[in-house]
């Protein structure tokens, strides 16, 4: 695979590159980023008018997919367009997710488990089903990579967070299952579990958030150790330093230390 830090002229073939969660945060960062270096690209998420805006910006050959990830149907669709316009991609990122504080006590925050869940779990793997027959055939050196995001969330449970902490230990779980079943095929899988980026997503966080990355930056960053393709990563290294420790913590100083901590407030989630 070409690096992604090559000028575009520098690359015989534009790389090809399916990202979901692309109308906002992260995933509009990581589709401007891929587009600065000419890759052709595949934008989906559920919000139109979002996606169509962002299309129009950016200098580079584009399709937009408005789609929800818990719809295996539609991202089968999505899939087929995409590799039918511009053929097996050499990347494909599942960077839609959700979050919201859950309590398990409000029998209200059942149907927020189930759609966090649902999104942040199983939406990963429907996206990448779909193109995975065809990037096992890709008869090209280098058949391409998956990469997932996740979050330090998933590391150890956060109070306030069941849903969301289940959610991202389960996709760090599957994409460690998943690296070993395509190491077969040369596919690469690279897992990468951000801090705090700002984003949507943590405007609604009334506490501290520490290391705290604008979305641009982390888009680069991402885009780094996928290219390097590392297996797991924690973006920044500073976090990167405590999700090492909080590792290690034994789980009675851990519910000590966590016990009074802040929650991320309950809010709707469709």
């Amino acid at each position: 695979m070409a690096s992604l830090f090559q000028s575009p002229a520098a690359r015989s073939t534009p790389q090809r590159v399916f990202i979901t969660g692309a109308s906002t945060g992260i995933g509009q960062a990581l589709a401007r980023h891929y587009a600065s270096h000419g890759a052709q690209l595949g934008l989906a998420a559920r919000r139109t008018e979002l996606l169509q805006t962002l299309a129009d910006e950016l200098d580079t050959e584009c399709a937009i997919y408005p789609l929800d990830v818990r719809d295996s149907g539609a991202l089968e669709r999505a899939a087929q367009d995409f590799m039918q316009r511009f053929g097996v991609p050499d990347l494909v990122i599942a960077n839609a997710g959700v979050s919201r504080g859950t309590l398990t006590e409000h029998k209200e925050d059942m149907a927020a488990f189930k759609a966090v869940m649902d999104i942040n779990v199983l939406g990963m793997m429907h996206t990448f089903q779909p193109f995975i027959t065809a990037m096992r055939s890709d008869t090209r050196a280098h058949k391409g990579q998956l990469a997932g995001i996740a979050s330090v969330a998933g590391i150890r449970g956060l109070p306030g967070a069941g849903a969301y902490s289940a959610s991202k230990a389960a996709a760090i779980s599957y994409l460690e299952s998943l690296r070993i079943e395509m190491l077969q095929y040369g596919i690469a899988v690279t897992t990468i579990a951000p801090g705090y980026i700002r984003t949507p997503m943590t405007a609604v966080n009334t506490y501290k958030m520490p290391f705290l990355m604008n979305a641009d930056s982390a888009a680069a960053k991402f885009a780094k150790a996928i290219a390097g393709k590392k297996r797991f990563v924690v973006i920044p290294w500073q976090m990167s330093l405590v999700a090492r420790f909080i590792r290690l913590l034994p789980p009675a100083l851990w519910d000590w230390i966590m016990k009074n901590a802040p929650h991320k407030p309950r809010i709707n989630v469709e």
